[in-house]
């Protein structure tokens, strides 16, 4: 099975600690790299954790909160210093091409790659990228600014032809991707064979979900109805619930019944405020309520 994997880059909260960096993670599909959020640090973690620059071609913002993005404009120059020339492409909420444009434009002049800074609506659910490995979908969050989360999805890959049937029958190879797309064959004594009995099916699409900075927003459980991997913010613990509140942020066992709610199949949990020194304690209130769960921790690998 070709490749599938969300490394964490940081899982920290608002500021930079000794222990946690702020929020970025990258995800790999088919040796595509995705960045997802951007704090300061990001570059450092990249380097650790042995990623390419020159393999990050889109990179997603969840809300300009500067501990998800604050890293953007020292990457970008990274680029530039680094004779990048393939264009980079940028997706945030609207308000991302004001804030970043004259920090690219002071810093990152005279390069030989075009910033593309593609804007969407956090008030709406909407398909922000496709290629012929995957979408992505933005979806409303519930923070103190326009936040959204990311859907991953991979394409449905066609079935796979059974070589027995191919050698039994004889089939020709200019027709295996004719059969595969749906068609069937007929032999040369006139019978026909339906697609159904020459392929058998492929693994089904795998989805990564990131529900960044927000309120638990059961709303959007449907949207993510049996995600494979989801990632859930989790600063406080339930006795800080009115912190939570007050802030606009979830707690461990907010996500956890989020997923719970999702039908999700791994949760893992990170955002993690800095007055917590023990972290067991989130994964344990977690666990109580949805027992696949894992705590996040810088250049951990979770594979899908």
């Amino acid at each position: 099975m070709e490749k599938f994997e969300l490394t964490i880059l940081g899982c920290g909260s608002a500021t930079p600690t000794l222990r946690h960096f702020p929020t970025a993670q990258i995800l790999n599909i088919r040796e595509k790299l995705f960045l997802i959020d951007c704090a300061e640090g990001t570059q450092l973690q990249l380097r650790k954790g042995g990623f390419k620059f020159g393999a990050i071609n889109h990179i997603f913002i969840s809300h300009l909160h500067g501990d998800h993005c604050l890293g953007l404009p020292g990457l970008v120059s990274t680029f530039a210093l680094s004779g990048r020339t393939h264009d980079i492409y940028i997706y945030a909420p609207v308000g991302a091409e004001a804030l970043f444009r004259p920090m690219f434009d002071f810093f990152c002049g005279n390069i030989e790659f075009k910033i593309h800074i593609r804007e969407f609506d956090t008030t709406e659910t909407s398909e922000i990228y496709a290629d012929r490995s995957l979408t992505v979908t933005a979806f409303s969050l519930v923070h103190r600014m326009p936040t959204c989360g990311f859907l991953f999805k991979e394409t449905p890959l066609l079935p796979h032809i059974r070589k027995d049937m191919i050698d039994f029958l004889g089939i020709p190879h200019y027709a295996i991707n004719g059969i595969k797309q749906g068609e069937g064959w007929t032999t040369s004594e006139g019978v026909f064979y339906p697609h159904e009995k020459l392929t058998k099916p492929s693994a089904p699409p795998r989805t990564f979900a990131y529900c960044s900075d927000t309120v638990p927003v059961f709303q959007n459980a449907a949207l993510l109805e049996g995600v494979d991997l989801l990632f859930h913010e989790a600063t406080f613990l339930e006795q800080d619930v009115a912190r939570a509140r007050q802030t606009l942020h979830s707690t461990a066992l907010g996500a956890a019944k989020f997923a719970q709610a999702a039908n999700a199949k791994q949760l893992v949990i990170g955002h993690f405020s800095a007055r917590y020194t023990d972290e067991e304690l989130l994964l344990a209130e977690a666990k109580a309520a949805f027992p696949n769960v894992a705590l996040a921790d810088e250049l951990l690998t979770f594979k899908v």
